[in-house]
Protein backbone atom coordinates (compact mmCIF):
# COMPACT_ATOMS: atom_id res chain seq x y z
CA UNK A 1 0.00 0.00 0.00
CA UNK A 2 1.55 3.34 -1.37
CA UNK A 3 0.37 6.76 -0.79
CA UNK A 4 1.50 9.30 -3.15
CA UNK A 5 1.69 12.65 -1.38
CA UNK A 6 1.46 15.60 -3.98
CA UNK A 7 0.68 19.29 -3.03
CA UNK A 8 -2.20 21.06 -3.04
CA UNK A 9 -0.95 24.41 -1.37
CA UNK A 10 2.63 25.54 -1.05
CA UNK A 11 2.86 28.57 1.25
CA UNK A 12 5.97 30.99 1.52
CA UNK A 13 6.58 32.32 4.97
CA UNK A 14 7.09 34.83 7.81
CA UNK A 15 10.54 34.50 9.39
CA UNK A 16 10.94 35.70 12.59
CA UNK A 17 14.22 37.23 11.97
CA UNK A 18 13.19 38.23 8.37
CA UNK A 19 13.92 36.34 5.00
CA UNK A 20 11.28 33.75 3.72
CA UNK A 21 11.29 29.83 3.47
CA UNK A 22 8.89 27.27 2.10
CA UNK A 23 7.15 24.88 3.84
CA UNK A 24 4.83 22.66 2.55
CA UNK A 25 0.95 22.61 3.77
CA UNK A 26 -2.85 21.78 3.99
CA UNK A 27 -4.56 23.54 1.73
CA UNK A 28 -6.52 26.62 3.69
CA UNK A 29 -9.63 26.00 1.54
CA UNK A 30 -12.38 23.44 4.02
CA UNK A 31 -13.17 20.08 2.65
CA UNK A 32 -17.16 19.25 2.88
CA UNK A 33 -17.92 18.06 6.38
CA UNK A 34 -21.06 17.98 8.86
CA UNK A 35 -21.25 20.45 11.86
CA UNK A 36 -22.68 20.38 15.19
CA UNK A 37 -25.12 22.32 17.36
CA UNK A 38 -22.74 22.44 20.51
CA UNK A 39 -19.28 22.89 21.13
CA UNK A 40 -17.37 19.87 19.76
CA UNK A 41 -14.12 19.14 22.49
CA UNK A 42 -12.10 16.33 20.91
CA UNK A 43 -11.62 14.59 17.29
CA UNK A 44 -9.54 11.68 16.31
CA UNK A 45 -9.17 9.56 13.43
CA UNK A 46 -8.90 5.69 12.60
CA UNK A 47 -8.27 5.11 8.97
CA UNK A 48 -10.41 7.08 6.59
CA UNK A 49 -12.89 7.96 9.81
CA UNK A 50 -13.00 10.45 11.78
CA UNK A 51 -14.37 10.26 15.63
CA UNK A 52 -15.97 13.55 17.54
CA UNK A 53 -16.82 14.36 21.10
CA UNK A 54 -18.38 16.95 22.64
CA UNK A 55 -21.66 18.42 24.32
CA UNK A 56 -23.95 18.33 20.97
CA UNK A 57 -27.21 16.57 20.26
CA UNK A 58 -27.58 16.84 16.57
CA UNK A 59 -25.24 16.56 13.40
CA UNK A 60 -26.04 18.57 10.49
CA UNK A 61 -24.79 17.21 6.73
CA UNK A 62 -26.75 18.98 3.76
CA UNK A 63 -29.03 20.67 5.95
CA UNK A 64 -30.53 17.96 7.52
CA UNK A 65 -30.01 17.48 11.11
CA UNK A 66 -29.48 14.09 12.29
CA UNK A 67 -29.69 13.08 16.20
CA UNK A 68 -26.07 12.53 17.64
CA UNK A 69 -25.91 12.32 21.70
CA UNK A 70 -22.19 13.79 21.83
CA UNK A 71 -20.71 11.12 20.01
CA UNK A 72 -20.37 10.75 16.13
CA UNK A 73 -18.32 9.33 13.19
CA UNK A 74 -18.02 10.45 9.49
CA UNK A 75 -16.11 9.87 6.75
CA UNK A 76 -13.33 11.63 6.39
CA UNK A 77 -13.47 12.03 2.59
CA UNK A 78 -16.72 13.20 2.18
CA UNK A 79 -18.38 13.94 5.49
CA UNK A 80 -21.49 11.61 5.33
CA UNK A 81 -22.05 11.07 8.58
CA UNK A 82 -21.79 6.66 9.74
CA UNK A 83 -24.26 5.09 11.74
CA UNK A 84 -22.50 4.49 14.48
CA UNK A 85 -24.37 6.08 17.09
CA UNK A 86 -23.56 5.65 20.84
CA UNK A 87 -24.59 8.50 23.38
CA UNK A 88 -23.40 9.63 26.32
CA UNK A 89 -25.34 11.25 29.16
CA UNK A 90 -22.90 14.78 29.85
CA UNK A 91 -20.12 15.85 27.73
CA UNK A 92 -16.77 13.74 26.03
CA UNK A 93 -13.83 15.61 26.63
CA UNK A 94 -11.02 13.29 24.98
CA UNK A 95 -10.85 10.75 22.32
CA UNK A 96 -8.48 7.84 21.27
CA UNK A 97 -8.70 4.99 18.58
CA UNK A 98 -6.89 1.82 19.63
CA UNK A 99 -7.71 -0.89 16.79
CA UNK A 100 -11.71 -1.02 16.84
CA UNK A 101 -12.62 0.40 20.07
CA UNK A 102 -12.79 4.08 20.24
CA UNK A 103 -11.80 5.10 24.00
CA UNK A 104 -13.84 8.14 25.40
CA UNK A 105 -13.17 10.31 28.93
CA UNK A 106 -16.03 13.07 29.84
CA UNK A 107 -17.84 14.22 32.79
CA UNK A 108 -20.58 11.29 31.12
CA UNK A 109 -22.14 8.55 33.60
CA UNK A 110 -23.67 6.47 31.23
CA UNK A 111 -23.27 5.44 27.68
CA UNK A 112 -26.20 3.91 25.78
CA UNK A 113 -27.73 4.00 29.03
CA UNK A 114 -24.88 1.42 30.40
CA UNK A 115 -23.28 2.87 33.81
CA UNK A 116 -19.49 4.19 32.34
CA UNK A 117 -17.82 6.65 34.63
CA UNK A 118 -16.05 9.10 32.95
CA UNK A 119 -13.98 7.05 31.00
CA UNK A 120 -15.47 4.04 28.62
CA UNK A 121 -14.43 1.86 25.66
CA UNK A 122 -16.83 2.04 22.69
CA UNK A 123 -16.83 -0.13 20.44
CA UNK A 124 -15.51 1.25 16.76
CA UNK A 125 -17.98 -0.58 14.50
CA UNK A 126 -20.87 -0.87 16.42
CA UNK A 127 -21.31 1.94 18.83
CA UNK A 128 -21.23 -0.79 21.93
CA UNK A 129 -20.08 -0.13 25.21
CA UNK A 130 -17.26 -2.24 26.00
CA UNK A 131 -16.33 -4.55 29.36
CA UNK A 132 -14.24 -1.28 30.34
CA UNK A 133 -16.09 -0.05 33.25
CA UNK A 134 -14.07 1.43 36.33
CA UNK A 135 -14.99 4.15 38.94
CA UNK A 136 -13.22 7.83 39.64
CA UNK A 137 -12.83 10.01 42.22
CA UNK A 138 -12.14 13.00 40.21
CA UNK A 139 -12.18 14.53 36.52
CA UNK A 140 -10.30 12.56 33.11
CA UNK A 141 -9.96 15.09 30.97
CA UNK A 142 -7.03 13.28 28.47
CA UNK A 143 -6.54 9.97 27.09
CA UNK A 144 -3.33 8.31 24.64
CA UNK A 145 -3.19 4.99 24.02
CA UNK A 146 0.41 2.89 23.03
CA UNK A 147 2.81 0.22 24.74
CA UNK A 148 -0.46 -1.72 25.52
CA UNK A 149 -2.24 0.77 27.62
CA UNK A 150 -4.89 3.30 27.46
CA UNK A 151 -3.21 6.47 29.61
CA UNK A 152 -5.55 8.71 31.54
CA UNK A 153 -4.96 12.09 32.78
CA UNK A 154 -6.83 15.02 34.36
CA UNK A 155 -7.42 16.25 38.40
CA UNK A 156 -7.54 12.31 39.40
CA UNK A 157 -7.00 11.00 43.10
CA UNK A 158 -8.72 7.53 42.42
CA UNK A 159 -9.91 5.00 40.44
CA UNK A 160 -11.51 2.09 41.87
CA UNK A 161 -11.19 3.65 45.22
CA UNK A 162 -6.96 2.81 44.63
CA UNK A 163 -4.98 6.50 44.94
CA UNK A 164 -3.34 7.88 41.84
CA UNK A 165 -2.45 11.34 41.47
CA UNK A 166 -3.67 12.68 38.05
CA UNK A 167 -2.61 10.12 36.26
CA UNK A 168 -3.81 6.58 35.28
CA UNK A 169 -3.43 3.84 32.99
CA UNK A 170 -5.31 0.81 31.95
CA UNK A 171 -3.88 -2.58 30.00
CA UNK A 172 -6.06 -2.57 26.85
CA UNK A 173 -6.06 -6.79 26.72
CA UNK A 174 -7.56 -6.72 30.29
CA UNK A 175 -9.18 -3.75 30.79
CA UNK A 176 -7.52 -3.61 34.03
CA UNK A 177 -6.31 -0.61 36.24
CA UNK A 178 -2.98 -0.79 35.08
CA UNK A 179 -0.06 -0.55 37.82
CA UNK A 180 1.36 2.65 35.84
CA UNK A 181 1.11 5.48 38.53
CA UNK A 182 3.36 8.14 38.17
CA UNK A 183 1.77 11.56 40.04
CA UNK A 184 1.78 15.10 39.61
CA UNK A 185 0.90 17.95 42.00
CA UNK A 186 -1.88 19.56 39.89
CA UNK A 187 -3.86 18.75 36.75
CA UNK A 188 -2.85 16.69 33.72
CA UNK A 189 -3.94 18.42 30.73
CA UNK A 190 -2.57 16.66 27.87
CA UNK A 191 -0.37 13.49 27.42
CA UNK A 192 0.80 12.31 24.21
CA UNK A 193 2.72 8.58 24.36
CA UNK A 194 5.74 7.22 22.03
CA UNK A 195 7.48 3.89 22.47
CA UNK A 196 9.93 5.56 25.22
CA UNK A 197 8.18 8.19 26.99
CA UNK A 198 4.47 9.29 27.78
CA UNK A 199 4.73 13.02 27.83
CA UNK A 200 2.69 14.93 30.55
CA UNK A 201 1.12 18.44 30.16
CA UNK A 202 -0.50 20.69 32.62
CA UNK A 203 -0.43 22.88 35.32
CA UNK A 204 1.85 20.73 37.78
CA UNK A 205 5.09 21.77 39.10
CA UNK A 206 5.70 18.38 40.52
CA UNK A 207 6.41 14.99 38.63
CA UNK A 208 6.55 11.91 41.25
CA UNK A 209 7.26 14.44 44.18
CA UNK A 210 10.48 15.59 42.13
CA UNK A 211 11.11 19.84 41.90
CA UNK A 212 11.25 21.82 39.22
CA UNK A 213 9.48 19.20 36.40
CA UNK A 214 6.83 22.01 36.23
CA UNK A 215 4.25 21.77 33.59
CA UNK A 216 6.06 19.50 30.96
CA UNK A 217 7.44 16.27 31.83
CA UNK A 218 8.09 12.53 30.57
CA UNK A 219 7.81 9.53 32.55
CA UNK A 220 8.69 5.87 31.31
CA UNK A 221 5.38 4.03 29.44
CA UNK A 222 5.54 1.10 31.52
CA UNK A 223 6.97 1.90 34.88
CA UNK A 224 5.90 5.28 35.31
CA UNK A 225 9.33 6.58 36.24
CA UNK A 226 10.48 10.47 35.70
CA UNK A 227 12.95 10.52 32.86
CA UNK A 228 15.56 13.16 34.19
CA UNK A 229 16.79 13.72 31.08
CA UNK A 230 13.90 16.07 30.15
CA UNK A 231 13.28 19.10 31.42
CA UNK A 232 11.91 21.54 29.58
CA UNK A 233 9.93 23.66 31.83
CA UNK A 234 7.91 25.71 29.83
CA UNK A 235 6.89 29.60 31.51
CA UNK A 236 3.20 28.66 31.65
CA UNK A 237 0.62 25.99 31.71
CA UNK A 238 0.22 23.14 28.62
CA UNK A 239 -3.40 22.51 27.10
CA UNK A 240 -2.41 20.19 24.19
CA UNK A 241 0.78 17.94 22.76
CA UNK A 242 2.01 16.31 20.02
CA UNK A 243 4.98 14.17 19.23
CA UNK A 244 6.87 13.03 16.01
CA UNK A 245 10.71 11.78 15.59
CA UNK A 246 11.69 15.29 16.27
CA UNK A 247 10.64 15.65 19.70
CA UNK A 248 7.51 16.85 21.49
CA UNK A 249 5.66 20.06 20.61
CA UNK A 250 3.49 21.81 23.16
CA UNK A 251 0.71 24.54 23.51
CA UNK A 252 0.75 27.13 25.95
CA UNK A 253 -1.68 29.45 27.65
CA UNK A 254 -0.20 32.67 29.83
CA UNK A 255 0.12 35.98 28.76
CA UNK A 256 -1.17 35.41 25.20
CA UNK A 257 -0.28 31.84 24.59
CA UNK A 258 2.92 30.06 22.91
CA UNK A 259 3.40 27.06 20.45
CA UNK A 260 7.27 25.89 21.89
CA UNK A 261 8.71 22.87 20.03
CA UNK A 262 11.28 21.03 22.15
CA UNK A 263 14.05 18.30 21.26
CA UNK A 264 14.04 15.21 22.86
CA UNK A 265 16.31 16.31 25.25
CA UNK A 266 13.94 19.16 26.61
CA UNK A 267 16.03 21.67 25.14
CA UNK A 268 13.74 24.83 22.70
CA UNK A 269 14.08 24.47 19.39
CA UNK A 270 11.91 27.45 18.66
CA UNK A 271 8.94 29.22 20.29
CA UNK A 272 6.11 31.35 18.46
CA UNK A 273 4.17 33.42 20.22
CA UNK A 274 0.26 34.35 19.76
CA UNK A 275 -1.65 37.12 21.64
CA UNK A 276 -4.63 34.75 22.95
CA UNK A 277 -3.58 31.04 24.36
CA UNK A 278 -2.73 28.22 22.20
CA UNK A 279 -4.74 25.29 23.22
CA UNK A 280 -4.22 22.51 20.35
CA UNK A 281 -1.52 21.22 18.54
CA UNK A 282 -0.90 18.83 15.93
CA UNK A 283 2.24 17.76 13.33
CA UNK A 284 2.00 16.74 9.81
CA UNK A 285 4.93 15.70 7.64
CA UNK A 286 7.07 18.10 9.57
CA UNK A 287 4.69 21.40 9.54
CA UNK A 288 3.46 21.83 13.19
CA UNK A 289 -0.63 23.27 12.90
CA UNK A 290 -1.38 25.29 16.08
CA UNK A 291 -5.15 26.17 17.21
CA UNK A 292 -6.87 28.64 20.19
CA UNK A 293 -8.59 31.30 20.63
CA UNK A 294 -6.28 34.05 19.71
CA UNK A 295 -6.66 36.86 16.61
CA UNK A 296 -2.75 37.60 15.80
CA UNK A 297 0.64 35.91 15.33
CA UNK A 298 3.73 37.97 16.59
CA UNK A 299 6.02 38.49 14.93
CA UNK A 300 8.56 38.15 17.57
CA UNK A 301 8.14 36.44 20.57
CA UNK A 302 7.72 39.74 22.56
CA UNK A 303 4.43 40.28 23.83
CA UNK A 304 2.58 43.25 26.49
CA UNK A 305 -0.43 43.17 28.72
CA UNK A 306 -2.97 40.90 27.50
CA UNK A 307 -1.00 38.90 25.23
CA UNK A 308 -0.47 42.30 22.61
CA UNK A 309 2.10 41.51 20.58
CA UNK A 310 4.66 44.35 20.84
CA UNK A 311 7.28 44.27 18.11
CA UNK A 312 4.14 43.80 15.48
CA UNK A 313 1.58 41.01 14.44
CA UNK A 314 -0.07 39.21 11.53
CA UNK A 315 -3.71 38.20 11.57
CA UNK A 316 -4.26 34.42 12.19
CA UNK A 317 -8.29 33.46 13.00
CA UNK A 318 -7.92 30.89 15.40
CA UNK A 319 -5.70 28.42 13.34
CA UNK A 320 -1.94 28.84 12.59
CA UNK A 321 0.90 26.37 10.87
CA UNK A 322 4.79 26.75 11.39
CA UNK A 323 7.09 24.98 9.60
CA UNK A 324 10.38 22.65 10.71
CA UNK A 325 12.17 25.62 12.51
CA UNK A 326 9.75 28.10 13.60
CA UNK A 327 8.92 30.27 10.74
CA UNK A 328 5.41 31.23 10.56
CA UNK A 329 3.42 30.49 7.74
CA UNK A 330 1.16 32.22 5.73
CA UNK A 331 -1.63 29.21 5.99
CA UNK A 332 -4.66 31.55 7.27
CA UNK A 333 -7.89 30.00 7.64
CA UNK A 334 -9.55 32.81 9.98
CA UNK A 335 -12.21 30.82 12.43
CA UNK A 336 -14.28 33.06 14.23
CA UNK A 337 -15.64 32.99 17.80
CA UNK A 338 -14.41 33.77 21.51
CA UNK A 339 -13.05 29.66 22.22
CA UNK A 340 -12.22 29.07 18.67
CA UNK A 341 -10.68 25.83 18.40
CA UNK A 342 -10.24 23.52 20.87
CA UNK A 343 -8.29 20.12 19.92
CA UNK A 344 -6.28 19.54 16.46
CA UNK A 345 -5.98 16.00 14.61
CA UNK A 346 -3.46 14.79 11.87
CA UNK A 347 -4.02 12.09 9.35
CA UNK A 348 -0.35 10.98 8.27
CA UNK A 349 -2.82 8.66 5.89
CA UNK A 350 -5.28 11.09 4.25
CA UNK A 351 -2.87 14.37 4.50
CA UNK A 352 -5.28 15.70 6.84
CA UNK A 353 -5.60 18.14 9.66
CA UNK A 354 -9.08 18.69 11.69
CA UNK A 355 -10.29 21.30 13.92
CA UNK A 356 -13.10 21.18 16.52
CA UNK A 357 -14.08 23.80 18.98
CA UNK A 358 -16.51 26.96 19.48
CA UNK A 359 -16.68 28.47 15.89
CA UNK A 360 -19.03 28.72 13.15
CA UNK A 361 -17.43 29.81 10.48
CA UNK A 362 -14.20 29.31 8.61
CA UNK A 363 -12.47 31.12 5.72
CA UNK A 364 -15.75 32.93 5.26
CA UNK A 365 -17.37 29.10 4.96
CA UNK A 366 -19.83 27.76 7.34
CA UNK A 367 -18.18 25.44 9.41
CA UNK A 368 -19.89 25.00 12.77
CA UNK A 369 -17.16 23.62 15.21
CA UNK A 370 -15.59 20.80 13.23
CA UNK A 371 -13.45 21.71 9.96
CA UNK A 372 -11.15 19.73 8.13
CA UNK A 373 -7.88 20.60 5.51
CA UNK A 374 -6.83 18.30 2.99
CA UNK A 375 -3.42 18.71 1.51
CA UNK A 376 -2.03 15.42 0.37
CA UNK A 377 -3.59 12.89 -2.75
CA UNK A 378 -3.56 9.12 -1.83
CA UNK A 379 -0.83 7.33 -3.88
CA UNK A 380 -0.49 3.73 -4.69
CA UNK A 381 2.47 1.70 -3.28
CA UNK A 382 3.92 -1.46 -3.46
CA UNK A 383 4.85 -3.64 -0.60
CA UNK A 384 8.78 -3.59 -0.52
CA UNK A 385 10.14 -7.36 -1.32
CA UNK A 386 12.94 -6.08 0.58
CA UNK A 387 14.46 -3.94 3.07
CA UNK A 388 15.35 -3.05 6.67
CA UNK A 389 13.09 -5.54 8.91
CA UNK A 390 11.81 -7.74 6.32
CA UNK A 391 12.52 -11.53 7.23
CA UNK A 392 11.57 -13.50 4.19
CA UNK A 393 9.57 -12.21 0.54
CA UNK A 394 8.26 -14.36 -2.13
CA UNK A 395 7.24 -12.99 -5.17
CA UNK A 396 6.89 -16.37 -7.12
CA UNK A 397 7.74 -14.97 -10.79
CA UNK A 398 10.66 -17.18 -11.75
CA UNK A 399 9.87 -21.33 -12.34
CA UNK A 400 12.58 -23.58 -10.62
CA UNK A 401 12.84 -27.13 -12.13
CA UNK A 402 13.71 -28.25 -8.69
CA UNK A 403 10.42 -27.16 -6.97
CA UNK A 404 12.29 -24.07 -5.06
CA UNK A 405 11.27 -20.81 -4.71
CA UNK A 406 14.54 -17.83 -3.15
CA UNK A 407 13.99 -15.31 -0.63
CA UNK A 408 13.33 -12.11 -2.03
CA UNK A 409 14.44 -10.38 0.97
CA UNK A 410 18.06 -11.22 0.65
CA UNK A 411 17.70 -13.58 3.90
CA UNK A 412 18.26 -17.14 2.08
CA UNK A 413 15.50 -18.41 3.49
CA UNK A 414 14.63 -20.62 0.53
CA UNK A 415 10.97 -22.33 -0.21
CA UNK A 416 10.63 -25.93 -1.06
CA UNK A 417 8.25 -27.94 -1.77
CA UNK A 418 6.48 -30.88 0.16
CA UNK A 419 3.83 -32.47 -1.36
CA UNK A 420 1.99 -35.82 -1.44
CA UNK A 421 -1.02 -37.58 -3.31
CA UNK A 422 0.21 -35.88 -7.04
CA UNK A 423 0.32 -32.53 -5.46
CA UNK A 424 2.24 -30.16 -7.47
CA UNK A 425 3.72 -26.83 -8.57
CA UNK A 426 1.18 -24.60 -10.82
CA UNK A 427 2.02 -21.33 -11.75
CA UNK A 428 -0.44 -19.00 -13.39
CA UNK A 429 -0.29 -15.68 -14.99
CA UNK A 430 -0.69 -12.46 -12.70
CA UNK A 431 0.08 -8.91 -14.33
CA UNK A 432 3.02 -9.31 -15.87
CA UNK A 433 4.24 -12.07 -13.12
CA UNK A 434 3.30 -15.28 -11.71
CA UNK A 435 0.98 -16.18 -8.72
CA UNK A 436 1.31 -19.89 -7.36
CA UNK A 437 -2.27 -21.63 -7.67
CA UNK A 438 -2.59 -25.09 -5.06
CA UNK A 439 -4.46 -27.83 -5.63
CA UNK A 440 -8.20 -27.91 -5.93
CA UNK A 441 -10.77 -28.70 -3.78
CA UNK A 442 -11.65 -31.84 -2.57
CA UNK A 443 -12.27 -34.26 0.09
CA UNK A 444 -10.70 -37.92 1.56
CA UNK A 445 -7.78 -39.41 2.18
CA UNK A 446 -6.12 -39.22 -1.39
CA UNK A 447 -6.86 -35.52 -1.99
CA UNK A 448 -3.48 -33.88 -3.76
CA UNK A 449 -1.40 -31.79 -1.05
CA UNK A 450 1.08 -29.16 -1.73
CA UNK A 451 3.11 -26.60 0.82
CA UNK A 452 6.32 -24.76 0.76
CA UNK A 453 8.83 -24.65 3.56
CA UNK A 454 11.80 -22.94 4.61
CA UNK A 455 13.20 -24.42 7.60
CA UNK A 456 13.43 -22.55 10.66
CA UNK A 457 16.02 -19.93 11.53
CA UNK A 458 16.05 -17.26 14.70
CA UNK A 459 15.49 -14.62 12.48
CA UNK A 460 11.64 -15.41 11.08
CA UNK A 461 10.60 -16.07 15.20
CA UNK A 462 9.49 -12.49 16.62
CA UNK A 463 9.83 -13.05 19.86
CA UNK A 464 7.90 -9.75 21.16
CA UNK A 465 8.99 -7.62 18.76
CA UNK A 466 6.24 -6.06 16.47
CA UNK A 467 5.48 -8.04 13.72
CA UNK A 468 3.77 -8.00 10.01
CA UNK A 469 3.20 -10.69 7.69
CA UNK A 470 0.90 -10.86 4.49
CA UNK A 471 -0.17 -12.25 1.23
CA UNK A 472 -1.93 -11.67 -2.36
CA UNK A 473 -4.79 -14.11 -2.29
CA UNK A 474 -6.73 -15.47 -5.02
CA UNK A 475 -10.24 -17.64 -4.00
CA UNK A 476 -13.60 -18.00 -5.43
CA UNK A 477 -16.52 -18.95 -3.62
CA UNK A 478 -16.39 -22.20 -4.79
CA UNK A 479 -12.93 -23.06 -3.21
CA UNK A 480 -13.38 -22.14 0.18
CA UNK A 481 -13.73 -25.24 3.04
CA UNK A 482 -13.70 -25.63 6.98
CA UNK A 483 -10.32 -23.77 6.85
CA UNK A 484 -7.43 -22.99 4.83
CA UNK A 485 -4.05 -21.68 5.74
CA UNK A 486 -2.19 -18.94 3.88
CA UNK A 487 0.74 -19.03 5.91
CA UNK A 488 1.95 -20.50 9.17
CA UNK A 489 5.11 -20.67 11.56
CA UNK A 490 4.42 -23.13 14.43
CA UNK A 491 1.99 -24.28 16.25
CA UNK A 492 -0.24 -23.65 19.79
CA UNK A 493 1.03 -26.77 21.46
CA UNK A 494 4.34 -25.21 21.99
CA UNK A 495 6.66 -22.57 21.00
CA UNK A 496 3.80 -20.15 20.02
CA UNK A 497 2.56 -19.87 16.80
CA UNK A 498 1.58 -16.70 14.01
CA UNK A 499 -0.30 -17.63 11.06
CA UNK A 500 -3.07 -16.17 8.36
CA UNK A 501 -5.57 -18.11 7.02
CA UNK A 502 -9.22 -18.27 5.64
CA UNK A 503 -12.15 -19.20 7.65
CA UNK A 504 -15.07 -21.00 6.64
CA UNK A 505 -16.77 -21.21 3.29
CA UNK A 506 -17.68 -17.74 4.15
CA UNK A 507 -13.89 -16.90 3.12
CA UNK A 508 -13.20 -14.11 5.66
CA UNK A 509 -9.79 -14.23 6.19
CA UNK A 510 -8.24 -14.16 10.06
CA UNK A 511 -4.96 -13.83 12.21
CA UNK A 512 -3.41 -15.74 15.28
CA UNK A 513 -1.14 -16.45 17.40
CA UNK A 514 -0.14 -17.93 20.79
CA UNK A 515 2.31 -17.94 23.14
CA UNK A 516 5.55 -19.70 23.99
CA UNK A 517 4.27 -20.71 27.25
CA UNK A 518 0.49 -21.08 26.57
CA UNK A 519 -2.13 -22.65 24.07
CA UNK A 520 -4.47 -19.98 23.84
CA UNK A 521 -4.80 -18.89 20.44
CA UNK A 522 -5.74 -15.36 19.73
CA UNK A 523 -7.73 -14.25 16.55
CA UNK A 524 -8.80 -11.45 14.56
CA UNK A 525 -11.26 -11.77 11.82
CA UNK A 526 -11.84 -9.81 8.72
CA UNK A 527 -15.48 -8.31 8.51
CA UNK A 528 -15.95 -8.94 4.82
CA UNK A 529 -15.23 -11.85 2.70
CA UNK A 530 -12.48 -12.33 -0.23
CA UNK A 531 -13.77 -15.36 -1.47
CA UNK A 532 -14.82 -13.34 -4.89
CA UNK A 533 -12.59 -14.53 -7.71
CA UNK A 534 -10.72 -11.26 -6.98
CA UNK A 535 -7.17 -10.43 -5.99
CA UNK A 536 -6.85 -9.36 -2.43
CA UNK A 537 -3.66 -7.65 -0.04
CA UNK A 538 -4.19 -9.14 3.24
CA UNK A 539 -2.04 -8.22 6.34
CA UNK A 540 -1.59 -9.08 9.64
CA UNK A 541 -0.25 -6.68 12.30
CA UNK A 542 0.61 -7.59 15.77
CA UNK A 543 2.16 -4.50 17.87
CA UNK A 544 2.48 -4.76 21.54
CA UNK A 545 -0.56 -5.61 22.97
CA UNK A 546 -2.70 -5.43 19.64
CA UNK A 547 -3.71 -7.87 16.67
CA UNK A 548 -5.16 -6.56 13.52
CA UNK A 549 -5.90 -7.18 10.03
CA UNK A 550 -5.79 -5.46 6.90
CA UNK A 551 -7.62 -5.96 4.00
CA UNK A 552 -6.64 -3.95 1.15
CA UNK A 553 -5.14 -1.38 2.77
CA UNK A 554 -8.54 -1.37 5.33
CA UNK A 555 -8.23 -2.14 9.47
CA UNK A 556 -10.87 -4.67 9.49
CA UNK A 557 -10.53 -5.68 12.88
CA UNK A 558 -8.24 -5.82 15.35
CA UNK A 559 -8.29 -7.74 19.30
CA UNK A 560 -6.26 -7.18 22.68
CA UNK A 561 -3.62 -9.96 22.98
CA UNK A 562 -0.97 -10.09 25.82
CA UNK A 563 1.80 -7.43 25.64
CA UNK A 564 4.03 -10.53 26.57
CA UNK A 565 2.91 -12.90 24.04
CA UNK A 566 6.29 -13.90 22.06
CA UNK A 567 6.64 -16.25 19.39
CA UNK A 568 10.15 -18.35 19.21
CA UNK A 569 9.32 -21.93 17.42
CA UNK A 570 11.69 -24.71 16.01
CA UNK A 571 8.77 -25.09 13.62
CA UNK A 572 9.28 -24.69 9.51
CA UNK A 573 7.70 -21.72 7.73
CA UNK A 574 4.91 -22.94 6.00
CA UNK A 575 2.73 -21.48 2.91
CA UNK A 576 -0.26 -23.45 1.89
CA UNK A 577 -0.78 -25.60 4.61
CA UNK A 578 0.61 -26.64 8.34
CA UNK A 579 2.12 -29.86 6.82
CA UNK A 580 0.66 -32.47 4.45
CA UNK A 581 -1.32 -34.94 6.46
CA UNK A 582 -5.37 -35.53 5.98
CA UNK A 583 -6.31 -32.44 8.47
CA UNK A 584 -3.48 -29.71 7.10
CA UNK A 585 -5.73 -26.75 6.30
CA UNK A 586 -4.75 -27.14 2.56
CA UNK A 587 -5.26 -24.06 0.42
CA UNK A 588 -7.27 -24.00 -2.61
CA UNK A 589 -6.47 -20.90 -4.54
CA UNK A 590 -3.55 -18.78 -5.78
CA UNK A 591 -1.11 -17.03 -3.68
CA UNK A 592 1.66 -14.25 -4.07
CA UNK A 593 4.07 -11.78 -2.63
CA UNK A 594 4.08 -13.86 0.59
CA UNK A 595 5.99 -11.55 2.97
CA UNK A 596 6.88 -11.43 6.89
CA UNK A 597 8.40 -8.14 8.29
CA UNK A 598 9.65 -8.05 12.11
CA UNK A 599 10.92 -5.35 13.81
Amino acid sequence: MIRRISLIAVAAVTVAGGGAALAQVVTGDPVTSPSFDGPVYAVAYQGDTVYVGGSFTRAIVNGRSVPRTRLAAFHARTGELIDWRPSADANVRALAVTGDVVYAAGDFERINGEARDKVAGIGATSGLPTSLRHTFTGQPVALASGNGRLYVGGRISAVDGVPRGNLAAFTLSTGALDAWAPTTDDSVNALAATNERVYLGGRFHRTNSVASTLRLAAVDPATGVLDRGFAPKPVSQVFALATDPNGVYAALGGQGGRAVAYAPGGQTRWTRVFDGDAQAIAVLDGTVYVGGHFDKACTTTNNGIKGVCTDGSVERGKLAAVDATGNLLEWAPRANGVVGTRQLAASPALGAISAVGDFTTVSAATRKRYVSFNGVTPREEATPAAGPGYAASYNFDTTIADGTFDDGSGHGHLLRTVSRNGGAIKLVTKGSGQALAFPPKCTGRGCPRLVLQAVDTPDLNPGKRPLRYGAGVLLSPAETSSGENVLQKGYSTGGGQYKLQVDGVSGKPSCGMSDVSEKSLYVVRSRTSIADGTWHAVECRRTGATLAIVVDDKLQASTAIPETLSVDTPQPFSIGGKGTGENNDQFHGALDDVWIHVG
